[in-house]
């Protein structure tokens, strides 16, 4: 009997939320499997969205950036599980069509549709419309995201008689745009707020000091769904036959790095949490070479006994629950829009990046050129406080990094580009310190880590 699979899927959580503020997701890790260092392979919201759903990069979908539709002719893994025989339903937020709301031609094969495009847009934190199959609104009553997974747990019902794959998006813990906040359960925020500054925010300052509180609220009652979700999974006697994987499409770096909370080769926007409990997965453990979320989709492909298509770009994982010496790449490759046209590799110990100079973020999908900006050695600098790009003593670092990124670019399917080497540093000097610490006054102080005070 092939598996249930269940996809629950948050937007813009950081990956050091797991643990203290996460009980049921921590809990889930340890029983399963969890990818400790998991990146997006884009760290803005329609292009995570479309790699996840596809397997295949923004590029070569062609949503490379936010208000590109993913295509029609795209085969997402409603489609792959659908002609498996699955019931497939979709609930929350989609972000990969072009109106509200979405035409079914445009709900990337699912046949139960509980969702509205931009959920930020038709809602708010205690009033939830989304649309069913007949584009009819529906209120879900209750705080946003427990509304969605009272909605999550009805599919369940219905469907328990049949294998069944349900993709669950939330919108938490994202801001709510017209406020520029986030609106956490009533007398959540004040619970969170001053418990913990993650050490990169401390260092660069930002938002968080007026956002954390209703963040990490935030968080928390999404993580108080998920609990209800496998309990509710549970009693139906399925928690054993599910496969439940849980991930962000990006983190948040609270306007530190730039203007806005993403688009930044830093690992607080590359960053998310990714952790898999059920069949084939429990008693996996931590897997601690870097993966990226396109390695999902063949991964819970494998898993449930479906072929993978040949044209899905990431590798399913599953050889390293095994093996953690299975042949593996070496780095995480990842493409930033929007802000920027950057391409760049997360190794275990490295951060390599490179920015096109003379590229439109919102026009351009790729360049011909591109320079090095950022060099990071996260051994040694975890919170990506010094940059060491064109210092002298790294320069053979960077150029096999350089070249390394090449590769990876052309395995993408993209031409090859010239990456040129960053102006070399004095030697004698010190390593320049991260541009976003310069343009805040002196360099910090080193930080350690600074857990949160108290109980969940």
């Amino acid at each position: 009997m092939r598996p249930n699979v269940i996809v629950v899927f948050t937007d813009q959580q950081r990956w050091d939320t797991v643990g203290p503020f996460t009980p049921n997701l921590d809990r889930m890790a340890r029983h399963g499997t969890q990818a400790t260092v998991a990146l997006t392979p884009q760290p803005v919201c329609a292009p995570a969205r479309a790699a996840l759903q596809t397997g295949r990069y923004p590029t070569t979908t062609g949503v490379y950036r936010n208000g590109r539709v993913l295509p029609a002719e795209e085969r997402t893994l409603a489609h792959h599980f659908n002609a498996a025989g699955y019931a497939t339903g979709y609930i929350g937020k989609w972000h990969l069509a072009a109106t509200e709301p979405v035409p079914e031609e445009l709900r990337g094969g699912y046949r139960s549709w509980l969702g509205a495009n931009a959920l930020e847009h038709t809602s708010d934190a205690y009033r939830t419309i989304v649309y069913d199959e007949a584009n009819d609104p529906v209120f879900l009553p209750g705080y946003r995201s427990d509304a969605l997974v009272d909605a999550a747990v009805r599919f369940v019902a219905d469907h328990h008689e049949e294998p069944f794959f349900l993709f669950l998006s939330f919108i938490e813990p994202h801001h709510q745009n017209e406020v520029d906040n986030y609106p956490a359960p009533d007398g959540y925020e004040e619970r969170y707020q001053g418990r913990w500054t993650p050490p990169d925010l401390a260092a660069l300052g930002g938002t968080a000091a007026r956002h954390l509180g209703g963040y990490l609220g935030q968080v928390k009652r999404l993580d108080e769904g998920l609990g209800r979700l496998l309990d509710a999974l549970k009693s139906m006697e399925l928690l054993d036959d599910t496969i439940v994987a849980y991930t962000s499409d990006h983190g948040n770096h609270f306007k530190t790095r730039n203007g806005e909370y993403k688009r930044s080769c830093h690992d607080a926007s590359l960053r998310v949490p990714l952790a898999v409990r059920g069949p084939g997965f429990d008693g996996g453990g931590a897997i601690a070479r870097p993966v990226s979320v396109i390695d999902l989709p063949p991964t819970l492909l494998e898993a449930a006994g479906l072929p993978v298509p040949e044209n899905m770009q990431g590798r399913s994982f599953l050889p390293l629950l095994g093996d953690a010496r299975a042949p593996w790449p070496d780095e995480v490759f990842f493409q930033v829009s929007e802000s920027e046209v950057g391409r760049g590799i997360r190794t275990s110990r490295w951060k390599y990046y490179a920015v096109a100079e003379d590229a439109d973020p919102l026009t351009a999908p790729a360049a011909a050129r591109y320079r090095e900006q950022a060099l990071y050695d996260l051994d040694n600098d975890p919170h990506e406080l010094v940059n060491l790009a064109g210092h002298r003593s790294h320069l053979e670092v960077a150029a096999e990094l350089r070249a390394r990124l090449l590769r990876r670019i052309v395995a993408a399917g993209e031409a090859e580009p010239v990456i040129e080497p960053a102006t070399e540093v004095d030697g004698r000097d010190q390593a320049l310190p991260d541009p976003a610490v310069r343009l805040r006054g002196p360099k910090p102080a080193r930080f350690g880590h600074q857990p949160p005070v108290g109980g969940p």
